[in-house]
């Protein structure tokens, strides 16, 4: 009878809580960024336009690029118009938690540090370190797993994370060091080295301009580095959609024609300033 009568209780003071929590819910949806877009009809997007591909001015002073696009997918993911917010990538940060964009698109590497600041959804992209490839050594080498030879002479840019890269996992291949990464990387097209290390996006700009035809490019990143999409703290809706959102269009298609576009492509780059 005890038992039965403390089960009771239990139950009466769930149903009592109940009607609480889910108002609790209901608030915090209400509060949402979601929200704030839905009644605007338009997504604010912050951004620093100078880093290539991801955002750039072309010659008719519109910002495109790969972010630009996922951006476009998200506006037209929610039914509503995109806004770009141009913004000094250093006061990104302070200019999203002051509410003067709703997300930061802007090829932000998700770090520890900005974690404690802004939340992210799951990584849209990862731009760690990749390959330039000598001409000649197109179909013979596939990744940096076959340059680990001392017959082989890669190149980086000192104090980078490109150099640690091959002293960490190309460690005996032959290492040739550069102050500029422009310069380590034209040693490659000018067949003084066989392969250069560095940052994808760096590297799909440069064979853009010089490596069209004299050199190959090995994108896919052999190391991680994650960007992702920023938003504000404790608004577990827009969240949960951003990341259903990734999951969708990395699922149907559109994803990978946009990195077709511009990380496998450099056609853009005669349309840009």
């Amino acid at each position: 009878m005890v038992v039965k009568k403390m089960l009771l209780i239990s139950l009466l003071a769930v149903a009592m809580l109940a009607p609480q929590l889910f108002a609790g819910d209901i608030d915090l949806a209400k509060k949402s960024t979601l929200e704030t877009i839905q009644q605007r009809k338009s997504l604010k997007v912050g951004l620093d336009s100078g880093y290539q591909p991801f955002e750039m001015v072309d010659k008719k002073g519109r910002v495109i690029g790969f972010d630009i696009d996922i951006a476009k997918e998200l506006a037209r993911a929610m039914g509503v118009k995109l806004e770009i917010v141009n913004t000094d990538f250093d006061g990104i940060i302070p200019a999203l938690l002051t509410e003067k964009f709703d997300v930061i698109l802007s090829g932000m590497t998700i770090t520890q540090k900005r974690n404690l600041q802004i939340n992210f959804a799951d990584p849209y992209i990862v731009v760690g370190q990749a390959i330039i490839l000598s001409k000649e050594l197109e179909g013979k080498i596939h990744s940096y797993k076959d340059l680990n030879d001392p017959k082989y002479t890669v190149a980086s840019r000192l104090g980078t994370t490109g150099e640690m890269a091959v002293k960490r996992m190309i460690p005996r291949a032959t290492y040739k060091s550069f102050d500029k990464e422009a310069d380590g990387a034209m040693d490659v097209v000018n067949g003084q080295a066989d392969a250069f290390v560095y940052d994808l996006a760096f590297n799909v700009v440069f064979m853009a301009q010089h490596g069209k035809g004299k050199a190959v490019l090995l994108d896919k990143p052999f190391t991680y580095e994650a960007l992702g999409i920023g938003i504000r703290k404790g608004d577990p809706d827009f969240l949960n959609f951003l990341n259903h959102f990734l999951r969708q269009i990395k699922a149907d298609g559109r994803y990978d024609r946009i990195y077709s576009k511009w990380i496998e492509n450099t056609d853009w780059f005669q349309n840009i300033q």
